[in-house]
């Protein structure tokens, strides 16, 4: 165990040197995805593969922290798994509020609150509406929380809203309809005044966006890790930086 945890070191000291000076992404979306498949392999209930998800986000956001990435936003919830049993969304739902408790302890990070809140227990929407609220102390990073989240929903939300405004304003909505913009939705969105993701990262195998920011990651280079959720480590980040550093990005062209 000590050699390999020598091993380890080296390697991610190299990786390390390898990123000093280069292109570190400006805003991460994370699909945190294989909590219950972690779970699995060790035989151990699925609230457990939760809690160990939910573990790695904190030592993640340390991660981003010390590369200097500015924005994360992660894909903790979709309306997708609201189907799930009722039992294991509520244990979820728990350390769900647990992890917005000790976002809220962390001076340095400033939250934002993603998805559909009538969706959740009354508990975890105040808990998120005070913690996006809440105005840190010094930000070193912002935090996109979605939570009852759905890619679909958010553009049909953004265009709802969209059409609120206009209405209240006044405007002739035919008169908006032959002159509505990409950047007339954009200002609707969930993100809305962020700069979209550089780079979206997938844990788990899994080569697919399952609705995430699906408006905001149309020029984002994605990196599909084999590793679960649980068990990303520093050295799997790394790689999926220096991939990211090796990328001529081309925007669509």
């Amino acid at each position: 165990m000590e050699l390999r945890g020598f091993l380890y070191g080296f390697y991610e000291r190299r990786l390390l040197s390898e990123l000093a000076g280069g292109r570190i992404p400006n805003h991460i979306g994370v699909m945190v995805d294989g909590n219950r498949r972690w779970a699995k392999q060790f035989n151990a209930p699925t609230s457990q593969g939760h809690q160990a998800g939910a573990d790695k986000i904190h030592e993640f956001l340390g991660w981003c922290q010390e590369l200097g990435v500015k924005v994360v936003t992660l894909y903790m919830l979709s309306t997708d798994n609201m189907s799930r049993s009722s039992e294991e969304l509520d244990l979820l739902m728990g350390i769900i509020a647990n992890t917005l408790d000790r976002l809220d302890d962390d001076a340095n990070i400033s939250v934002n609150a993603m998805g559909a809140p009538e969706l959740l227990p009354d508990y975890l929407a105040e808990r998120l509406n005070k913690l996006t609220a809440r105005t840190p102390v010094r930000e070193k990073i912002h935090v996109n929380v979605a939570v009852g989240y759905g890619g679909r929903r958010e553009i049909v939300d953004a265009v709802r809203e969209l059409l609120h405004d206009a209405v209240a304003k006044g405007s002739d909505i035919s008169a908006l309809a032959d002159t509505l913009s990409v950047d007339d939705i954009s200002r609707f969105l969930y993100t809305r005044g962020q700069p979209d993701p550089d780079l979206v990262i997938r844990t788990s195998g899994e080569q697919r966006l399952s609705g995430f920011l699906m408006w905001q990651s149309a020029y984002s280079e994605f990196y599909f890790c084999e590793a679960l959720w649980p068990a990303f480590r520093k050295v799997d980040f790394l790689r999926a930086l220096r991939d990211y550093a090796g990328r001529q990005r081309r925007f669509g062209t």
